[in-house]
């Protein structure tokens, strides 16, 4: 009997990780094996060096493999960095059958409508796709819409896209691993499988992933997303300052951040004040965009912080100071009873968030296939719905 395995590939600016799951009778993911390298040819997000990228996403993929002890040939890849973008669009269709009643049909056509409706995307194509609200004759449904009766089914969507040549660029450097890759999945969006639970998605939230090069921002409501945004400024950043501003060099400041709030023989104040200056210029821009789309101050369960720059000290007090908000780092508590580790593995990815995008995508797809259907995006970039059996299970994938 074929074991049930999923191999998940986060391409990031600093590092590539890719972990290799298998889940159980039981349920439960055990991680077979981890690989883990420092980032070359990859910068914000996107290729930068074809060669310099693939042949580190290989070596990745390859210690993977050796401790999973499993071959490796197909993957499912996270997209992020400044290539990700995000756009609403609405869709109007008249409901198929004679009774009037709407049939999954139905909304395979309105959301198809509403992806033929999209403006400004030329050189764009769409990966992941959101339904946010539906209307039979103008009034707002609650729930699914299927079974309920009218002449007119609308709906408004969230549509994530990515530069087309960028993605196309990261499937390549990962295939010419001899790796298959099988979907696409925005950052943020994996990530938030481990980084939030059930009930902060439903009262409302933002998670903010603070990667190396870039800060992705994903905001929840009602238990699914309604706006994504990616801003060009990560915690590379901050190496930088505190290099220019202590005038030392890189790797010498990278140390300093990393252990920032122990001893070091450069003033606690100076680097208090350089760290932070650029930690409020990060949360500004996520104020702004959260002004942009009538959110600031309006999240309950507030921001939510992941990503190997979450681990800065201090930095959830300067996020509550500046947002006006409840700040915390994203913790995989509602999941941890479902993750097993093999004896080989050498490290508590539970433990640490800057594995929370390739792990999330692991429970994500172990979830689609649970439910047996999941919307979502091929390759080709038309909209399909997956093996889906009824619209109901959709509604409760991105859900814990």
């Amino acid at each position: 009997m074929a074991k049930n395995i999923i191999t998940g590939i986060d391409a990031g600016t600093s590092t590539i990780k890719v972990i290799v799951a298998e889940q159980k009778k039981n349920g439960q993911i055990e991680i077979l094996g981890t690989g883990k390298k420092i980032s070359h040819g990859i910068r914000k997000g996107y290729v930068a060096n074809y060669e310099d990228a693939a042949e580190t996403i290989k070596s990745a993929i390859e210690s993977a493999e050796k401790m999973a002890d499993v071959p490796i040939k197909h993957a499912y890849v996270t997209v992020g960095g400044i290539i990700l973008g995000s756009v609403r669009s609405k869709g109007l269709v008249m409901i198929s059958r004679a009774d009037g009643e709407v049939a999954e049909y139905d909304v395979k056509r309105v959301i198809s409508q509403a992806e033929e409706n999209l403006n400004n995307v030329s050189n764009r194509r769409v990966i992941n796709a959101f339904p946010i609200n539906f209307k039979i004759d103008g009034n707002l449904t609650f729930g699914k819409p299927v079974g309920m009766k009218g002449e007119k089914l609308e709906a408004e969507v969230l549509f994530i896209t990515c530069l087309n040549q960028h993605l196309m660029d990261l499937i390549r450097a990962v295939e010419s691993s001899g790796v298959a890759v099988d979907d696409v999945v925005a950052s943020p969006l994996a990530a938030s499988f481990v980084a939030l639970n059930k009930h902060q998605k439903e009262v409302g939230c933002v998670l903010a992933n603070i990667g190396a090069g870039t800060v992705s921002i994903m905001v929840f409501e009602e238990g699914k997303p309604i706006s994504l945004e990616v801003f060009p400024i990560g915690s590379t950043h901050i190496t930088n300052d505190i290099a220019l501003g202590l005038q030392i060099t890189l790797e010498e400041a990278e140390k300093i951040k990393i252990g920032y709030g122990s001893k070091s023989n450069h003033s606690k104040r100076r680097l208090s004040d350089i760290i932070e200056a650029r930690l409020k210029d990060i949360f500004e821009l996520i104020e702004s965009h959260l002004k942009k789309i009538n959110r600031n101050g309006l999240l309950p369960a507030g921001i939510i912080l992941t990503g190997g720059g979450s681990s800065l000290l201090t930095l959830y007090e300067i996020a509550k100071a500046s947002l006006h908000l409840p700040a915390t780092v994203g913790s995989p508590e509602h999941i941890k009873d479902k993750i097993v580790f093999r004896k080989q593995t050498r490290e508590n990815i539970l433990s640490n968030p800057e594995w929370s995008v390739a792990l999330g995508l692991c429970v994500m797809k172990f979830k689609e296939e649970k439910k047996e259907g999941a919307y979502g995006i091929n390759l080709q970039g038309k909209f399909i719905l997956q093996t889906a059996k009824s619209v109901k299970k959709w509604f409760g994938q991105f859900l814990p």
